[in-house]
């Protein structure tokens, strides 16, 4: 990281960026082609779990290759000023890489989507009809490299 000063390596703020935001973009790669999407997820265990319907550009390229780049932010507010190149952004954000494994599995699909589901806010258990249980594919990022930053305003 160019700037260290701005590196977050505090795993308690790490997680609860993973906790908190609700949307990562993931990327993958296409035919050689970069490929990057944003979703909805949810954060468990050092795992990012991602619901999706079983068809798709993006279910096909993961099928070739299951390593992904993943990005995932908490922006907390654009700072103004009346000069405009001083404009700047107060952030929080990961980078990070990992491979996707399909989960299919019923119950492990369920539990997947109760995480998904209390990332966004959702309380107490839900209940899932089996139809789309049995319909959802449920793509497990295992982590396997992150970095963090925040901006140097934070504070």
């Amino acid at each position: 990281m160019r700037k260290l000063n701005q590196e977050i390596n505090d795993p308690n703020i790490i997680e609860e960026i993973l906790k908190t935001a609700t949307i990562c973009r993931i990327a993958m790669v296409d035919n050689g082609k970069p490929y990057i999407i944003p979703l909805n997820y949810g954060f468990n265990d050092g795992f990012i779990y991602i619901h999706s319907a079983p068809e798709g550009k993006k279910i096909e390229i993961l099928k070739e290759n299951n390593q992904v780049c993943f990005e995932i932010e908490s922006t907390a507010a654009t700072i103004k000023h009346e000069i405009p190149c001083k404009w700047s952004e107060k952030y929080r954000s990961i980078i990070g890489y990992g491979t996707v494994e399909f989960i299919h599995d019923s119950e492990l699909k369920k539990e997947a989507l109760e995480i998904i589901m209390k990332q966004h806010g959702a309380t107490g258990t839900q209940n899932f009809e089996k139809k789309q249980v049995e319909f959802v594919v449920i793509l497990k990022v295992k982590i396997n490299q992150l970095s963090a930053k925040q901006s140097s305003n934070w504070r």
